[in-house]
């Protein structure tokens, strides 16, 4: 379960085209050790605080080799997009290859460069994906392939460099993997038992926790017998 990051991205508010809305998706690589604190890397920014950033979603990770993978599947629609789809392209701030969301679980802890980073939600690809590469299905291709990449809470602040080991210190849910919740996230009608599991899970986002209670409990409702 141990990795190294190969990259790692930051950058500063853009407009995104074509309506000019002020986001953080464009991100650059930094040479050299970064700052992490609790609110993310050092010189991050994002446009829309409500959805991205913040504690629980202070660091975002994507496999690296899941840009292979998205490449071949828009490469006859979208041919142009093979050459864009690399490390970097979609907001993420580390990059790295070993680790995806079928072997990550909801709340594992991983020692990075000085910090400690747990992991709390899988990324929920936005429409902000589809405008920067100009291909409107690109976020719902990526959200129902499953290869979301996660977001890190940041548990000990320190500094992170590429070519630094990721080294997994805690699994506190070890069968919840983000595959898992991912699924049960997008399922028409997952099982409430399954909601509620998941929901239980140590390490997830609390904001998340609550929805999927909230799902589960919609779902009971539904399939109660009248009265």
């Amino acid at each position: 379960m141990n990795s190294r990051i190969d990259s790692v991205f930051v950058g500063s508010l853009r407009p995104l085209p074509p309506e000019g809305q002020r986001s953080g998706i464009f991100k650059t690589p930094v040479s050299g050790p970064v700052a992490v604190g609790l609110e993310g890397l050092a010189g991050d920014a994002q446009g829309d605080r409500r959805v991205h950033g913040g504690p629980e979603k202070a660091v975002h990770y994507f496999p690296a080799e899941h840009y292979e993978r998205l490449a071949a599947l828009v490469a006859a629609a979208e041919p142009a997009l093979v050459d864009i789809l690399k490390p970097g392209v979609l907001g993420e701030n580390l990059s790295g290859s070993g680790l995806t969301e079928a072997t990550v679980c909801i709340g594992d802890v991983f020692a990075v460069g000085t910090c400690r980073l747990q992991v709390s939600q899988p990324r929920q690809p936005c429409w902000k994906i589809n405008h920067k590469l100009g291909h409107p299905p690109m976020s719902r291709l990526i959200a129902d392939e499953g290869c979301t990449g996660w977001y890190f809470r940041v548990l000990t602040e320190g500094v992170i460099a590429a070519g630094d080991a990721i080294e997994l210190l805690d699994r506190p849910a070890p069968d919840m993997s983000l595959a898992r919740l991912w699924t049960a996230s997008e399922a028409h009608r997952p099982t409430p038992d399954e909601l509620h599991l998941l929901a239980a899970a140590a390490g997830l986002n609390p904001a998340w926790a609550k929805r999927l209670r909230e799902r589960a409990a919609w779902l009971t409702n539904q399939s109660a017998p009248p009265c």
